[in-house]
């Protein structure tokens, strides 16, 4: 076969998106947001984003057609989110993927979402290398994997004991008063205060936890202490410095992914380490990884913003991965699994 052409479609959480990508260029790129309909209630209300996705579903994917100037029989597989995400949101975008495939006559491939993210990365930078790592840094995962086959073969190296580090900045963020999502308000104020103001504790990374779990996370304890530092000045009548707190915050956790990561391309013998997932777009994280990145001579690949958050074009990326690989499509009564563990590719 020539270069296969895929069409993607991502429904795990609040963003409905669809894309079509043909060999590693990307063909469109459509993604419909429901989080403006959750940010009164301060996080994702699972039946709303269910409810979204039924009205975004056909919008979008007609659209990631048109914009392509495609028909759905000029595509050579369907690609689809089966996990892991919000069961609801995966059962409506899973759901209307096996309409489609069954329709057109066309093989589907159930993903895991999370491998997508690593493997978008190719739109931008090309075949990975072998021994790659990948840190996948989002709302709900944190992980480290060692990606020996994009289709094949992924294992995990390191994952998240409690917090992730999305999870960690959205309940500081909410501390602090900031609307949700909180990552982009910490950021922004991030980038004016010093990010040495405050100490802020690094999980995971000292004495025998540390030895441990050398390649596992955890942020629970890093937002309880900066709780309780905001609480303790609250108390003594002070004013809150929201910018130092926000940098203080973001260099911990900057430095604990960068550090860890680094670690682990040393243990595997790896020149690249990829990054994706939503928190990847924080600018903190991005140049913390690409300085550490420089000092151990790692060549640190970040997929530019619009390809971090979910998307289409990276499960469409990967359904490309499955089928140069010979990979088999997914059986038509596949299941959706929301807590998919990081090994399985494919289902």
């Amino acid at each position: 076969m020539s270069e296969p052409t895929v069409l993607g479609i991502e429904s795990t959480c609040d963003e409905t998106a669809a894309a079509i990508v043909r060999g590693r260029t990307l063909v469109s790129n459509v993604v419909a947001s429901s989080m403006e309909e959750h940010a009164r209630y301060g996080g994702v209300i699972p039946e709303i984003a269910s409810r979204a996705h039924a009205e975004a579903f056909v919008p979008v994917v007609s659209k990631a057609l048109a914009d392509a100037n495609m028909e759905l029989s000029d595509v050579d597989a369907i690609a689809v989110s089966a996990g892991p995400g919000l069961a609801g949101c995966l059962a409506v975008g899973v759901s209307g993927a096996k309409a489609l495939a069954w329709a057109a006559n066309k093989p589907i491939y159930g993903i895991n979402h999370v491998i997508g993210h690593i493997a978008v990365t190719q739109l931008q930078f090309g075949p990975f290398p072998k021994d790659t790592l990948a840190l996948i840094v989002s709302g709900g995962h944190t992980s480290l994997l060692h990606v020996e086959d994009v289709a094949r073969h992924v294992d995990v190296v390191g994952t998240t004991l409690d917090d992730a580090a999305g999870e960690c900045f959205d309940k500081v963020a909410r501390l602090l008063g900031f609307p949700y999502p909180g990552g982009p308000h910490i950021d922004r104020h991030g980038q004016l205060g010093d990010p040495h103001a405050i100490k802020v504790p690094q999980g995971l990374t000292k004495g025998k936890a540390g030895k441990e779990h050398p390649y596992d996370f955890s942020f629970s304890g890093v937002k309880t202490a900066v709780a309780r530092w905001v609480e303790a000045q609250q108390a003594a009548g002070k004013q809150i410095p929201v910018d130092d707190v926000c940098a203080s915050l973001a260099d911990s956790v900057a430095t604990v992914l960068a550090n860890k990561a680094m670690h682990g391309c040393e243990e595997y013998g790896s020149k690249t380490l990829i990054v994706g997932g939503g928190f990847s777009a924080n600018s903190q994280l991005r140049a913390k990884l690409l300085e550490v990145g420089k000092e151990h001579g790692v060549e640190v690949r970040i997929p530019q913003i619009k390809l971090c958050t979910d998307n289409g074009a990276m499960v469409a990326m990967l359904g490309v991965n499955l089928v140069e690989a010979g990979v088999r499509p997914s059986a038509p009564d596949f299941p959706i699994d929301s807590a998919m563990p990081m090994n399985i590719i494919s289902v």
